[in-house]
């Protein structure tokens, strides 16, 4: 047992209280005496607790790491070294984007504990698109985040000895990649404990897709991928879920999944759950076409998701910021050289969106099959409304696991969606691909 973990132990509120009463920075920004501050627990995610803070000055969000996966409980342990990742992405990522992210305040090892501004009035955005509300400069703050972070820790940016240590600083978030390759590109397509859907609605579908060799062939294509292409560190758990905003500020949170890894898993992830919430509108609206304008701007927002994001990669790409060791700038120094570069950076883009739309499938289906489903698709009351959305969601995954030549624009993506989101399952009905 290391030190940290013998030191650990779990806050409650008036432990929490009596720790930042001792923290005299913290303890100032908070203002007041403690007695006069309000806490409160609000954690509402899969592994940590979460603590909002309010006192006569100010406020304050407080992260603790629990030596488990709270979705589970103690029978899965994981280490408390995560917060610790979470940390060093999050001071990587204030240097790279700041304002984006939250502040990070204070930073305890021994107990796992990160500090952070309170964002106010933020919501999570899973939550707001639930009630439909629309986010207009949430396309370029995040397609900031993504190019500027993945653009800066890349090859392309770095020195290869600097992105070799870079690498190693997060090697050792194994136990949670762990999770991901588990849960993600293995779990749905078994039989396994942490599986769960919308019974019997979805049995037809689920089990066709364990039985599907060309989709397991083409997940475990995408776990390769995940396992292997080190291209730039990622924050390993981008979505709806994973950002706080409000019309006017977008901050994205908890990178505590973050590692070295393939830029299209994170950018995939991200459109996935874009494109759950579009799915799931049908569960919401309280009349058919009540949410038609609603649909439209979360393909906008697909869209633009990731046009913004190749413009503002290849922009830094062609930028003096490229002085990293891949391509090296002395080898494409004239005009024609430089032509051919371009080509190059035109075709590694098609090919990163070619994993995009696999990680997309990815994400759909775990989320739907698997272990941690979407709140978008949860809190649809009707059991049959909400089969229906996942099956179409469902669908579409299908289509970019075993055919994603047929998607080569996100513009086709968005129709795809669209047309899938128009096919009408008997409600009722256990699905099966021969309905599909």
């Amino acid at each position: 047992m290391t030190e940290p973990e013998m030191s650990y132990r779990t806050l409650g509120v008036e432990d929490l209280r009596s720790y930042l009463a001792d923290q005299p920075a913290l303890a100032a920004q908070l203002g007041g005496a403690p007695a006069d501050w309000r806490i409160e627990e609000v954690g509402d995610g899969n592994l940590n607790l979460v603590f909002i803070l309010h006192g006569p000055a100010g406020g304050l969000a407080v992260k603790q790491a629990l030596p488990y996966v709270r979705l589970v409980g103690e029978s899965w342990p994981l280490p408390l070294s995560r917060a610790s990742f979470e940390q060093t992405a999050l001071v990587r990522q204030n240097a790279l984007v700041p304002g984006l992210v939250p502040k990070l305040l204070h930073f305890d090892e021994a107990l796992a504990l990160i500090v952070m501004e309170l964002l106010q009035p933020h919501k999570i955005m899973r939550h707001g698109m639930i009630a439909g509300t629309r986010y207009p400069l949430f396309v370029e703050a995040i397609t900031d985040f993504m190019a500027q972070t993945y653009f800066h820790t890349s090859d392309l940016a770095l020195p290869a000895a600097e992105k070799k240590e870079l690498m190693g600083v997060f090697a050792g978030n194994h136990a949670l990649c762990k999770i991901t390759e588990d849960v993600i590109f293995t779990e749905p397509y078994e039989i396994a404990e942490n599986n769960s859907w919308t019974s019997p609605q979805l049995d037809g579908i689920a089990a066709a897709l364990r039985e599907d060799l060309a989709v397991k062939l083409a997940v475990s294509r995408l776990k390769v991928l995940f396992l292997s292409q080190a291209q730039a560190l990622l924050h390993g758990d981008l979505h709806s879920g994973s950002i706080m905003l409000t019309e006017e500020d977008t901050r994205v949170i908890d990178p505590e999944f973050a590692f070295v890894g393939p830029i299209a898993f994170d950018v995939g992830a991200l459109l996935a759950n874009l494109l759950l919430s579009y799915f799931s509108q049908d569960g919401h609206e309280t009349r058919p076409g009540d949410r038609d304008d609603y649909r439209a701007w979360i393909l906008d927002a697909v869209q633009g998701c990731w046009t913004r994001f190749e413009e503002k990669f290849l922009d830094l790409w062609r930028s003096p910021a490229a002085q990293g060791d891949a391509y090296p700038k002395v080898l494409f120094a004239d005009a024609q050289a430089e032509t051919v570069l371009e080509v190059e950076r035109q075709q590694v883009m098609a090919a990163l969106f070619k994993d995009t739309l696999g990680f997309i499938a990815a994400e759909l289906v775990r989320r739907t099959l698997g272990l941690a489903h979407n709140i978008d698709l949860e809190w649809i009351e009707d059991p049959d409304r909400r089969a229906a959305c996942e099956a179409s969601a469902l669908g579409l995954a299908r289509d970019l696991l075993v055919a994603p030549e047929a998607i080569t624009s996100v513009s086709a993506l968005t129709e795809a969606a669209a047309t899938w989101r128009l096919w009408s399952p008997p409600l009722g009905a256990s699905f099966t691909p021969e309905l599909w």
